[in-house]
């Protein structure tokens, strides 16, 4: 490297913390904020007394990380595996990750050759369950199709289930897919989504927030799911029990004034009762990608009106439709009764009982008029007459 090329103090200093703090530390980040990331890293490099909002123990616990923080041979490996570390700052960073607060990440580790800043601002993200149903993985690799016809990103964790499902529909339909990882970019998580992971790369963007060979635990996965509901307009979940990890990507989003989705399941489904306690509250319900564009999208991107097949009756006129309406179903009426019914006069209604016939709808029996058979289902697919 040249010294053109030397990375700056601020940078070093940033890939340091990430060894030593954990993401989503707000403690962390309340630091930075105050002290600003050099002086953060120098305090904890050099050992001196603890920062405020934190135990003894805990400080000799970030010390013990920070004497074995390598940033230069981080920032070496990263650059081995085609891999770049973004910055608050930078031309790349997504600024709607700014609204996480002391929360925010340190930094992006970034394995693919896409801006992240381009791709975030016209970005969704599609999550559920890991143990989905076939149900489950249909709609989420459905809906991430449609959305990458449409030209959305979709972003998703990588996981089994419907994350991965999210992510082939995606690549599948040759759009764009960001997988969010809650451990080092280098090291693909889950082992069995390796070639996945390596696609995502290749075809999209793979990011995280923790240094080159890091791994993952529970908590990791819990603050991940932070950053892809800041990173995106909206949320879509696609399967949840009531515990599922993607209901924190949901309830972040609504948190972070994002729009937040959920796509019904069978209600004897543990796996949708999740989604459904979602769409009880301020989740809007959404079916295919057409209804997700509709939220998130720019004004005038509408989702087609949904409406059932056209039956005859509905070509009629509506004077004649209301006629039609107020014949019982399995008797003859008058057309005394009939007009009553209609709420129109009797020479109104005979005059429209008379088009009926020609069309085949009613019959004459004696005084009264009465449905014919055919007519029976088109009649009931409307309201049942009293």
């Amino acid at each position: 490297m040249s010294a053109a090329d030397e990375p700056d103090e601020e940078l070093f200093a940033r890939v340091f913390l990430t060894r030593v703090i954990e993401p989503g530390d707000e403690i962390g980040g309340r630091w930075v904020r105050e002290y600003g990331v050099r002086e953060v890293a120098r305090r904890l490099a050099e050992g001196g007394r603890p920062l405020a909002g934190v135990s003894g123990k805990r400080w000799k616990g970030l010390l013990a990380r920070a004497e074995v923080a390598r940033p230069r041979a981080d920032l070496a490996v990263a650059r081995e595996a085609g891999v770049r570390f973004v910055r608050p700052g930078d031309a790349e960073w997504p600024g709607q990750l700014d609204d996480l607060g002391d929360a925010r990440p340190l930094g992006l580790w970034v394995r693919g050759r896409a801006s992240l800043r381009m791709w975030a601002l016209r970005s969704v993200a599609v999550v559920g369950a890991r143990a989905c149903t076939e149900y489950g993985a249909h709609m989420a690799a459905t809906l991430a199709a449609g959305l990458a016809e449409q030209g959305w990103v979709v972003v998703s964790g990588g996981a089994y289930g419907v994350d991965g499902a999210a992510h082939r529909g995606a690549l599948g339909a040759g759009g764009a897919t960001v997988a969010v990882l809650a451990c080092g970019v280098d090291r693909p998580y889950p082992r069995g989504h390796t070639q996945l992971i390596g696609r995502i790369a290749d075809q999209g963007l793979v990011i995280g927030e923790l240094p080159p060979g890091d791994h993952p635990t529970p908590s990791r996965f819990i603050l991940r799911n932070r950053v892809i509901a800041a990173l995106t307009r909206g949320t879509v979940v696609v399967e949840a029990a009531h515990r599922s990890g993607s209901l924190v990507t949901a309830r972040a989003a609504q948190r972070l004034g994002r729009y937040t989705m959920g796509v019904p399941g069978p209600a004897t489904s543990g796996l949708s009762a999740g989604v459904h306690e979602l769409l009880r509250g301020e989740a809007a319900l959404v079916t295919d990608a057409a209804d997700v564009v509709e939220l998130v999208g720019d004004i005038g991107q509408l989702a087609p009106d949904r409406r059932g097949p056209v039956l005859p009756r509905d070509l009629l006129a509506p004077a004649a439709r209301q006629v039609l309406a107020a014949l019982p179903g399995g008797r003859a009426a008058r057309p005394d009764e009939i007009a009553r019914r209609a709420q129109t006069a009797q020479d109104d209604a005979i005059a429209r009982l008379y088009e009926l016939r020609a069309l085949g709808y009613v019959e004459r029996h004696g005084d009264g008029w009465k449905l014919t058979r055919q007519a029976m289902v088109s009649v009931r697919g409307g309201p049942e007459p009293c």
